[in-house]
């Protein structure tokens, strides 16, 4: 899994949590501040991901500076899907 597969399921599920299209995602682009995710939102775009990317996140144990813009979120998910992966070994 790389960076770029995981801003394309990002894309795709904000686009489906915020009912309007999500395309061509910056880094540095704000989940909450610009694209007005709330956390309700944030979370129907983690169970989106939990369907295409197989992400298994834990709500309570969620960091709030893991959501801040694209990057630290996926940072988030590639960390979380690594450490899955090398459980499952």
């Amino acid at each position: 899994m790389n960076r770029s597969h995981v801003t394309t399921a990002l894309e795709t599920a904000l686009s489906s949590v915020l009912d309007r299209p999500v395309t061509e995602l910056r880094g540095g682009t704000r989940l909450f501040d610009d694209l007005h995710l709330d956390s309700t939102t944030m979370l129907e775009m983690l169970m989106e991901l939990e369907d295409s990317l197989g992400l298994e996140v834990d709500p309570e144990e969620l960091d709030a500076d893991d959501f801040e813009t694209v990057d630290t979120f996926t940072d988030f998910a590639l960390a979380q899907l690594s450490a899955e992966h090398g459980q499952a070994a």
